[in-house]
């Protein structure tokens, strides 16, 4: 008999974690914009502070607006970066060399097949685009923006002259499909905090690098601390904060900002009283998340 999503991850052998789970440039320069960093180690790239560029140079004011995040996308290596199209943007069938994956933000965003009808994807819904694939970009609002992260660069555009089969299939998640767990489900969700979680990419008991979704209630806080590799979270949606050891105040996390927390830190992130704050996260290893109230 097969075992539902909730059996299997209540088998899965997480270890002694003691919390919650939490969990790609500029005009011919991907590199990352200077960053706040504070004593703890962590990385915080406010989304006012992104230095945009196109993200096909060779289409010039044709092309999305690209702004860096984390790595460089131009060169080899991992890299996160956020994509803004304007209103009625249609991009020509093409294809990438590599695979990327794509979480919207602001706005509307499809991404499919040429000949596929449109599935306008809003904020919080996540897809993935396999390398070599023939597919169209659109954006169906005023303003739209997406965080895009490759696992290896550099990220090219390609003709569909070029296309290949990577095995790999495409996936086109709306956020009112997304599967949430909270501490009924798994152990190590703090059960005071009301944190959900939403697993995207890979599993928890798989190695290697993986990505999920977390939702923070209104008015709740947590101390992030990964043991293995640093932490990557993007705010995606509601009016978070982040509190930076050898800060004396929180900075605000309008959507679209950064912060990269070293292995073995911690800092301090709070979600605003009006509405739920959801974030991505990319991570490795075991970490954990002690919730607390704001």
């Amino acid at each position: 008999m097969a075992m539902s999503l909730t059996e299997t991850l209540r088998k899965i052998p997480f270890g002694a974690l003691s919390a919650l789970l939490f969990v790609s440039a500029g005009a011919g320069c991907a590199s990352a914009p200077d960053v706040s960093r504070g004593v703890s180690g962590a990385d915080f790239v406010p989304v006012s502070a992104v230095e945009w560029g196109p993200l096909n140079p060779a289409r010039g004011d044709a092309s999305p607006r690209a702004g860096t995040l984390w790595g460089d996308r131009t060169s080899a290596g991992e890299s996160g970066f956020l994509v803004q199209f304007k209103e009625g943007f249609s991009s020509p069938t093409h294809i990438h060399n590599v695979t990327y994956r794509g979480v919207v933000i602001e706005g509307v965003i499809h991404n499919d097949d040429p000949g596929a009808a449109d599935m306008w994807l809003p904020a919080g819904s996540f897809w993935t685009q396999p390398a070599g694939e023939a597919h169209v970009t659109s954006a169906g609002d005023a303003f739209n923006m997406a965080y895009v992260e490759i696992d290896d660069g550099p990220y090219l555009v390609k003709p569909t002259d070029e296309s290949f089969d990577s095995g790999e299939r495409p996936v086109n998640l709306d956020h009112t499909n997304l599967v949430w767990l909270d501490a009924s489900d798994i152990t190590w969700i703090d059960r005071d905090g009301g944190a959900k979680i939403s697993f995207l990419w890979n599993s928890p008991e798989n190695n290697g690098a993986q990505g999920a979704l977390v939702k923070l209630p209104a008015g709740q806080a947590a101390r992030l601390r990964s043991n293995q590799s640093d932490l990557r979270v993007v705010a995606i949606s509601g009016a978070p904060e982040v509190h930076l050891k050898g800060k004396a105040e929180s900075a605000p996390l309008a959507p679209g900002s950064y912060v990269g927390l070293e292995a073995n830190t911690s800092d301090n992130l709070a979600c605003g009283a009006d509405a739920d704050c959801l974030f991505y996260v990319r991570f490795e290893g075991e970490f954990e998340i002690v919730s607390a109230k704001s």
